[in-house]
């Protein structure tokens, strides 16, 4: 943790010691730009620039999932995308795979777990402290996967509109000190990196690492889904096929994340 005026995202700060295989070993720093997902995309056609980071300090385009925009102000977030040029996971596996390491280097940052509410939320005392947005384009003849991650830093509670006040905080809030935001960057990068290797090659280990850190496994859980809202108890998460939930009238069924919502109580 730092304490004092607000440091600056470094691009050789965060390359040095930087243990990583794959992830981060391009790093792009944007003062202002309107979407870092768009800037990622961009580079997609060379496979060359598998693993590329580009970090923006504030994005005027950002966005959530089912179009919502991602809300940041100057300075105080983590607002990155990472390019992965083809992958062997699936589109249900990989963005489980980057909840998994999000929390995990959140939680190791605060020294407090990070929790997990499917599909692309991470958790600190009951309120959002990022969200994660994994988008698939075709360039040619292979896949690219962008992978938009927004984590709330420095922001204070009259940051957020009033609107999000009582669901969303930041990580200066719960720890009431200061983030190093390049130190957790580091330490997102590492993990990011540390588990799409095991993801590769374990699935079931990814799959358990979720439903410890879960929020929803074993409780119940109303979402929409195609417009219709079930209610349920949840029991797992399929990697392929989504959430799945023992409905109350006893059927059990599972929820594909790109058709279903968290419905709100």
């Amino acid at each position: 943790m730092t304490k004092g005026v607000l440091i600056a995202l470094d691009t050789d700060k965060i390359k040095a010691n930087l243990k990583t295989n794959r992830i981060g070993k391009k790093v792009i720093v944007y003062s202002s730009t309107a979407s870092t997902s768009d800037i990622a995309a961009q580079y997609a056609k060379n496979k060359a620039n598998d693993g590329l980071v580009v970090l923006a300090e504030e994005q005027s385009a950002g966005r959530g999932r089912g179009g919502n925009k991602w809300f940041g102000c100057f300075g105080k977030s983590i607002l990155c995308s990472i390019l992965l040029i083809e992958s062997k996971l699936d589109v249900e596996t990989l963005p489980l795979t980057i909840a998994a390491a999000t929390a995990e280097a959140i939680g190791k940052c605060v020294k407090t777990e990070a929790r997990i509410k499917w599909p692309n939320d991470v958790i600190l005392s009951n309120k959002k402290v990022a969200g994660i947005l994994v988008e698939s384009k075709k360039i040619g003849k292979h896949t690219a996967f962008i992978i938009g991650i927004g984590i709330n830093c420095h922001q204070q509670k009259d940051d957020f509109p009033p609107d999000l006040q009582k669901t969303a905080t930041s990580i200066d809030i719960e720890t009431g000190s200061k983030i190093d935001r390049i130190s957790l960057i580091k330490r997102l990068l590492a993990s990011i990196d540390h588990w799409l290797t095991i993801a590769e090659n374990n699935e079931q280990k990814v799959i358990e690492r979720w439903q410890k850190l879960s929020t929803q496994l074993h409780h119940r859980v109303s979402l929409v889904y195609n417009r219709r809202r079930f209610t349920g108890n949840c029991i797992g998460v399929d990697p392929r096929h989504g959430l799945i939930l023992n409905l109350d009238s006893g059927a059990i069924r599972m929820f594909h994340s790109a058709h279903t919502t968290i419905a709100r109580d």
